[in-house]
C-alpha cells in the first residue's frame, strides 16, 4: 500500500496525545511494510518525531497552491489520510480531482466541534447540549466525515454521536483507541513508597489543559496543600506561555516544571495525578499515560469519558470540587485502595487498548474500504451532494486565494 498522510502539524509524541495517535498510526503501517509519505504545510518544530527511523518520506506542501497538484498527481496514492477536517477542507477536493483512485480517510484525534461547543457552553455557565453543534464549525466538521470514505474515531461515544445524531453510515466510520504496548508489570514500577508529591500533564497550547490549570490553581490546589502540607503539585506540559510560568509559587508547593523530557518517568514518580478537565474530547492521553505508569488518577466525567467502558477507573471520577479534593487526599495517603486503583488502570489497559488486537483490524478495515470504495461512495448520498460542484466553497476559496496571491506577486 502506498500511503499519504497530511499532518496539520509535524507529529509531537512528547508534547501531546494528538502526537502520541500519529505515531502509533504511523507505527502500525511501518509494520505491515506500507510505503509511508508525511505530508505538512506546517514549520517543522524542535520536539518534532525523527520519522526517517520509519523510513518515512516527509514533504512541505503549501496551501492554496497548485504545486501540490503536481505532488498528488506524481504520487498516486492508494490511501491518504487527512490529519484533522481542516486538512480535507484544503487538500481533500484536490485528491479528488488529481488523484480520484486514492481512498480518503479522516483522522479525527476528538471531535474538534464538540470539545469547542462544550467549552462555549462553559464559558456560559449551562449545559452542553447536542444542538450546540449546530454551528459553523460542527457544520465544517461534519461535512469533512461525511465527503471521507472512513473516518477514525478514538471515543466510542463520538463514534455513536456520529451515527445517530448526524447521519453517518456505519460503514464510513471506525472507532479506533490508542493503541498501546503490552502494560508493564505492576511489579516492575516504582512502589508506592517510593512515590511523592501530585503531577499535572499537558499540552498548554490545549484549552482544556490550560482550564483544568487554572481550576487547579485557585479552587483545588490550596485545600488540598492545607490538609497534605508537605506534598507538592508539579505541573507539566509543552510550550507554557509566561501567563503559566508566573503561575509557580514554591511557597505553595504549586511548582511550574513546564516541558517534561521524559513524561512517563515524571508520571511514575509521582503518587496521584490530577486531571479537573471541565471539557474536552476524545480520549486523554495523560489518563492513559497514568494508566501505564500505575498512577491513580483523580478526574471529571468529561476526563473518563469513553476510557474505561463498564470497568472501574483507576482512581475516583467526579465533578463536585469538595469530593476531588477529598479524593486526591484520601488515596494519597491509603497504600491498599492505591494499589487496587493501579490494579483497575492495568486492567482497563489490558483489556482497551492493545496494539496487538487494534493493528491487525485497522490494516483489514481499510483494506477493505479499498476495496469497496466505489460501492460505497455510491451509495453515501450526503457524501455525494457535499462533494458536488455547487457545494465546494472551500475549493473555490483556496483558488481565489492562490490567484490573489498570484496577482500580488506580479
Amino acid at each position: 500500500m502506498r500511503l499519504l498522510v497530511i499532518g496539520y502539524v509535524w507529529p509531537e509524541p512528547n508534547s501531546s496525545a494528538a502526537g502520541s495517535r500519529m505515531m502509533q498510526l504511523l507505527n502500525c503501517f511501518y509494520k505491515n511494510q506500507w510505503q509511508i509519505s508525511f505530508a505538512s504545510p506546517a514549520q517543522q518544530t524542535d520536539h518534532m518525531a525523527d520519522l526517517s527511523t520509519l523510513g518515512i518520506q516527509t514533504e512541505h506542501i503549501e496551501l492554496n497552491n497548485t504545486s501540490f497538484d503536481h505532488y498528488i498527481t506524481d504520487k498516486k496514492p492508494d490511501i491518504v489520510i487527512f490529519d484533522r477536517f481542516m486538512m480535507e477542507e484544503q487538500f481533500g477536493w484536490r485528491i479528488e480531482k488529481f488523484s480520484p483512485d486514492s481512498l480518503r480517510v479522516l483522522n479525527t484525534e476528538d471531535l474538534h466541534s464538540l470539545r469547542q461547543a462544550r467549552h462555549l457552553a462553559l464559558k456560559q455557565n449551562r449545559v452542553f447540549q447536542t444542538e450546540d453543534l449546530y454551528n459553523d464549525h460542527g457544520i465544517r466538521e461534519m461535512a469533512a466525515i461525511h465527503r471521507c470514505d472512513l473516518t477514525l474515531m478514538i471515543s466510542e461515544m463520538e463514534t455513536k454521536l456520529l451515527i445517530e445524531k448526524f447521519q453517518v453510515p456505519e460503514t464510513h466510520v471506525y472507532h479506533l483507541p490508542f493503541m498501546l504496548p503490552a502494560p508493564t508489570k505492576i511489579n516492575a514500577l516504582t512502589p508506592f513508597e517510593e512515590r511523592q508529591h501530585f503531577i499535572s500533564i499537558g499540552n498548554f497550547r490545549h484549552a482544556p489543559n490550560w482550564d483544568a490549570v487554572l481550576q487547579l490553581k485557585t479552587d483545588i490546589w490550596p485545600k488540598i496543600r492545607k490538609r497534605l502540607p508537605k506534598a507538592e503539585l508539579h505541573i507539566y506540559g509543552a510550550y507554557p506561555p509566561p501567563k503559566a510560568t508566573q503561575l509557580h509559587n514554591a511557597k505553595e508547593g504549586f511548582l511550574v516544571k513546564g516541558w517534561a523530557e521524559d513524561a512517563q518517568e515524571v508520571m511514575q514518580n509521582a503518587r496521584i495525578c490530577l486531571a479537573p478537565l471541565r471539557f474536552g474530547a476524545g480520549i486523554k492521553g495523560k489518563l492513559v499515560e497514568a494508566m501505564q505508569m500505575g498512577t491513580p488518577s483523580i478526574t471529571t466525567q468529561i476526563g473518563a469519558e469513553a476510557m474505561h467502558g463498564l470497568l472501574p477507573w483507576n482512581g475516583v471520577i467526579t465533578d463536585n470540587i469538595e469530593t476531588f479534593i477529598d479524593a486526591a487526599v484520601s488515596l494519597y495517603e491509603d497504600k491498599t485502595n492505591w494499589l487496587l486503583m493501579q490494579k483497575n488502570g492495568h486492567e482497563i489497559l489490558q483489556s482497551r487498548y492493545q496494539a496487538q488486537e487494534w493493528e491487525p483490524k485497522l490494516i483489514n478495515r481499510l483494506q477493505l474500504q479499498t476495496k469497496l470504495k466505489e460501492s460505497l461512495r455510491k451509495k453515501h448520498f450526503l457524501g455525494l451532494m457535499l462533494r458536488h460542484h455547487s457545494l465546494k466553497s472551500t475549493q473555490y476559496m483556496s483558488q481565489w486565494i492562490e490567484l490573489k496571491n498570484k496577482l500580488e506577486k506580479e
